[in-house]
């Protein structure tokens, strides 16, 4: 009896919930109206602009012709980057500045994290993070205010710190080689803890046990780092490379309001250098052609990053 009752409580409630029938279920719209302004939002800020910048590429684009419409030209504007020498000088200099920031600011972050994740600092380790968060949350361009007072030539507070024990005044900023280095520095302060947030979020995540018996294996401090935290900390560091070439790539703000490129060209990366072609020159097509190298370029090196760096660790 009461598997009859069961089999026509099914039979009822397929016919109810039919496509057409009386309780038809409802749609639970809120999940999707939750993501609707994330989606538009990522639409008009990421995928457009892309779109955009993919279709200007094929085209010549000259703003102060506007006569000439914007005719396809297929790859020309591909080609003319690629044989650009300016082009090619900006990408060198970019290269240079990732050499001279990132390995130092991924040497220093994992000290950092090593030194805070210890016994002896562990107390301080909280109001420690917050003031790594600081340089991370000032804006670029506020840096780079920030670098040009520290570095002036004649009121800057770094030669001020050196008349004290008579050197200087060093022209920081008007020296192409010296100009390099302090915008690596400037970087290297701001990014530094980021590294070292992430480092230490990678050390935490090693198991105790595994630390207290590779010590009880050797006594080597390197020997433990290598075999036993490396690989923990590999994930985070990989992430940190692929973060950082993009926005090295993308480096604008902190080094145009500190150098402006200059002097010379000898701090002129190369997204200042598509900016002049597109913002001064006003080649739009060529200098979207340039941004689209770009993001090939850095998709290509995050691959790389992955599978040189990037080691899963087994539970």
């Amino acid at each position: 009896m009461a598997t009859a009752d069961y089999q026509s409580r099914s039979v009822v409630d397929a016919v109810a919930t039919a496509p057409g029938g009386p309780l038809r279920r409802r749609v639970n719209w809120t999940p999707l109206t939750m993501l609707l302004p994330a989606v538009v939002a990522l639409l008009l800020i990421g995928v457009y602009p892309l779109i955009y910048a993919l279709r200007t590429s094929f085209q010549q684009f000259l703003v102060t012709k506007p006569y000439l419409g914007t005719p396809f030209v297929g790859l020309a504007n591909y080609s003319a980057a690629l044989g650009d020498p300016f082009f090619r000088d900006s990408l060198v200099r970019t290269g240079v500045f990732f050499l001279l920031t990132v390995p130092i600011q991924v040497v220093l972050g994992i000290a950092v994290a090593l030194l805070l994740t210890s016994s002896r600092w562990r107390r301080l380790s909280a109001v420690t993070r917050v003031l790594l968060v600081l340089p991370i949350a000032t804006t670029p361009t506020v840096i780079g205010l920030i670098g040009r007072l520290i570095y002036n030539r004649d009121f800057g507070l770094l030669n001020w710190a050196f008349s004290l024990i008579g050197l200087g005044p060093f022209n920081w900023l008007g020296e192409p080689k010296a100009a390099m280095i302090t915008v690596a520095l400037t970087d290297t302060w701001q990014w530094m803890p980021f590294v070292a947030l992430v480092a230490m979020s990678g050390l935490t995540s090693v198991p105790p046990d595994i630390v207290e018996a590779s010590k009880l294996e050797t006594s080597d401090v390197w020997e433990t780092f290598r075999n036993v935290q490396l690989p923990f900390l590999l994930p985070g560091l990989t992430a940190v490379l692929i973060i950082r070439t993009a926005d090295i790539l993308k480096m604008f703000d902190m080094i145009f309001v500190l150098t402006r490129g200059g002097p010379g060209v000898s701090t002129e990366l190369v997204s200042i250098y598509v900016q002049r072609v597109g913002f001064r020159i006003f080649d739009m097509g060529l200098a979207s052609a340039m941004a689209i190298l770009l993001l090939i370029l850095c998709n290509v090196l995050a691959q790389l990053y992955i599978r040189i760096f990037y080691r899963e660790i087994e539970a």
